[in-house]
């Protein structure tokens, strides 16, 4: 969804998006991968980092996002290879392509992403927010998919569902982890608190906020396959203001993939966030930037 980012929010912010490489090829649209700009002058082995996420990572309505702003406080280029609504099956499903650019990177960050993107036993998915219906091959939305569960189905077969879809979140990460050789760091960048009590009310109380499905519990079993864990908690900054970078005026902002236009930034992180994401990132990334110089 990067590049589908680009048209929408012209007026607010140019994402310098670009096609890393041809063989780097977006799971969901079998097309090449774009990512949020701007393009890296040069990527030298074992001087550069890569941050791995959705579209918290890739900084919508964000001018800087804190990859952007952590490589700038380090001296290092990198490569923010981000998608909207990704977990990390998205990125375990390009694993030949991407294994290149993250073990020669010094180091990766990879965000804590929803599990809304996982599959299960009902649905297959390909990582973003939409699965296809195993039952049938029709193609439905995670919010749709699982309010339909919610009217169809007893709270324990939903449980069951959710279990697989958390198990599959987890074995995800298993997978894209080992297949990074050098330091990676977990960082979960949200307003919430990884803990939080299942509620079937309806979608969005049993989601929670983001990244949706995911609990202290999977937090607890995937950190200890990295060599750190950054946490940056709070809503600094929200609601956003949306401004016209040519007028200077307010503006509303419409997508193909929202009901409705977005008069103001209420969900993904705002610029002061990403601050804050940056100076909880940076002292671990110096650390691992220091210690790779006197190996």
């Amino acid at each position: 969804m990067a590049a589908e980012y680009q048209e929408p929010d012209w007026r607010v912010i140019d994402y310098q998006t670009f096609c890393l490489d041809e063989r780097l090829v977006d799971p969901s649209t079998h097309r090449p991968l774009c990512i949020r700009g701007p393009r890296p002058d040069e990527l030298r082995r074992g001087e550069y980092a890569v941050f791995l996420g959705a579209a918290q990572t890739f900084g919508r309505f964000c001018q800087k996002p804190y990859p952007t702003l952590l490589g700038e406080r380090l001296g290092l280029p990198i490569l923010n290879i981000s998608h909207g609504g990704a977990g990390a099956l998205y990125f375990c499903l390009m694993k030949d392509a991407l294994a290149k650019y993250l073990n020669e990177a010094c180091f990766v960050v990879v965000q804590a992403m929803s599990a809304r993107s996982e599959g299960n036993s009902l649905f297959e998915s390909q990582g973003v927010g939409h699965y296809r219906r195993r039952s049938d091959g029709v193609l439905i939305g995670c919010d749709e998919a699982y309010a339909d569960l919610l009217k169809t189905h007893w709270k324990w077969y939903l449980r069951r569902i959710v279990q697989e879809t958390r198990s599959s979140w987890c074995h995800s990460y298993e997978t894209l982890f080992s297949l990074i050789k050098v330091p990676k760091i977990l960082f979960w960048f949200s307003e919430r608190e990884p803990a939080y009590r299942d509620d079937y009310r309806n979608v969005q109380r049993l989601f929670s906020s983001y990244p949706q499905l995911v609990n202290a519990d999977m937090i607890a079993t995937i950190r200890r396959m990295c060599d750190d864990y950054v946490a940056c908690v709070g809503p600094r900054g929200l609601p956003q203001t949306l401004f016209d970078r040519f007028s200077g005026e307010r503006i509303m902002i419409s997508d193909p993939w929202t009901s409705a236009p977005w008069p103001e930034n209420w969900y993904y992180p705002s610029p002061e966030m990403h601050e804050d994401a940056a100076a909880a990132l940076e002292p671990v990334c110096r650390r691992i930037i220091r210690s790779g110089r006197a190996a």
